[in-house]
């Protein structure tokens, strides 16, 4: 009897190369070979993306604009434009669909593909990762590195080694030779505190990290302990989570100077809201449980969650459920600096069968919503309001 084995899977992993900037650059050329900065005011937010120039200066993601102000001063400092990114990122991500229905978008600028079902059609994997990179050049003029390998993990290190415009190939029997010699902090879920006590073990590579009994990791990293050694051993048996299983759809907010007034709060959730909601509908969407997260002044942090009974994707009902769940929190005695909404328990919007004679409240605010998401679209976010934001 043979035994049947398995053939290895085909990711890739694409990731845009300095995303915001990047776009900022091609919709305005002057900037180009400049230092640009793109995030939040210099008193609380950070850098969201820099541009490969303003790199140099040791300037980098998440990093506080004031840092990185005084890095590089001679800087372009830009503000978030959410909505055109979005916009550029829905033609990249076509680009991705084209090749395979498996993408799973990690975020807006960053995705992995499953390709193994599709290479009698298109070729080998790097071939596909080829054909895409030079697509997405030629219908954004963005760049996009990729890595290619028989693992999830594997791909996305790839990707991040010649940035920019990288390509990098891992094939399945190079896997252990590619880990080797790579620092373990390019392994996900190694920060600093997972880094230090890696270094206290003397682990500083992946190689390195091979060695170390699984048993010692578990008791020093508990379940991340595990999963550590089985990515050192090359092993990592996730699979590609297509777009139609996103697990929720969320915002946030920090803000400039710390909130403590209970109206500006509620303002700022259906202000939240407004945009989680237009997002569902976009991708016919509803959700049942609402989630509020708030992050106080000094830091601590607090999620309240409440389930519905149906599901919705009406702007209202999400943020009447929100505010309903704030005595549950600290609103109102102690000041908040970050205020975030989600919603999960995500399902396919559906259409019941209405009944000719009644007059459905559903069906009305479905169409009412329709109505303000298409007024949104032509004249902006601001043009149409609900009166709680209108309210000096």
């Amino acid at each position: 009897m043979v035994k049947a084995t398995m053939e290895p899977k085909k990711i890739i992993h694409l990731d845009m190369d300095a995303f915001y900037a990047s776009v900022e650059i091609r919709d305005n050329p002057h900037l180009k070979g400049k230092p640009v900065i793109v995030g939040g005011s210099k008193h609380r937010g950070v850098v969201s993306s820099a541009s490969y120039e303003a790199r140099k200066f040791g300037i980098h993601s998440a990093q506080p604009i004031a840092t990185a102000m005084k890095l590089c001063p001679e800087g372009i400092f830009l503000p978030v434009r959410m909505e055109r990114y979005q916009e550029v990122s829905k033609q990249i991500f076509e680009i991705f669909q084209k090749f395979t229905p498996l993408v799973e978008a990690v975020s807006i600028d960053e995705a992995f593909l499953d390709v193994t079902g599709s290479t009698r059609i298109f070729g080998e994997p790097e071939e596909i990762a080829r054909k895409i990179k030079n697509q997405v050049k030629e219908k954004t003029g963005l760049t996009v590195s990729a890595g290619v390998a028989p693992l999830k993990f594997v791909a996305k290190i790839a990707s991040s080694l010649n940035k920019p415009d990288g390509l990098t190939i891992v094939s399945p029997e190079k896997v252990q030779e590619f880990l080797e010699p790579l620092p373990v902090t390019m392994l996900e879920g190694v920060g600093e505190a997972t880094s230090k006590v890696l270094s206290n073990l003397g682990v500083k590579t992946i190689g390195d990290l091979r060695q170390i009994p699984v048993e010692i990791l578990i008791a020093k990293l508990g379940k991340n302990g595990l999963q550590l050694h089985l990515f050192s051993q090359g092993i990592d048996n996730r699979e590609i989570e297509s777009e139609h299983e996103i697990k929720s759809i969320g915002q946030e907010e920090t803000f400039r100077e710390d909130i403590l007034e209970k109206e500006v709060i509620e303002k700022e959730i259906f202000s939240l809201a407004i945009k989680i909601a237009r997002r569902l509908r976009e991708k016919g969407l509803t959700g049942k449980t609402i989630t509020l997260k708030v992050k106080y002044h000094d830091l601590a942090l607090t999620t309240r969650s409440h389930s519905l009974f149906e599901p919705t994707d009406d702007e209202r009902k999400i943020a009447q459920t929100a505010c309903h769940l704030l005595p549950k929190t600290e609103v109102g005695k102690k000041p908040i600096r970050l205020l975030g909404l989600s919603v999960s328990r995500l399902s396919r919007r559906f259409q019941k069968q209405l009944c000719l004679f009644s007059d459905n409240p559903q069906k009305k605010i479905a169409s009412l919503n329709r109505a303000l998401d298409e007024i949104r679209k032509r004249f902006g976010e601001t043009a149409i309001l609900p009166g709680i934001l209108l309210k000096s």
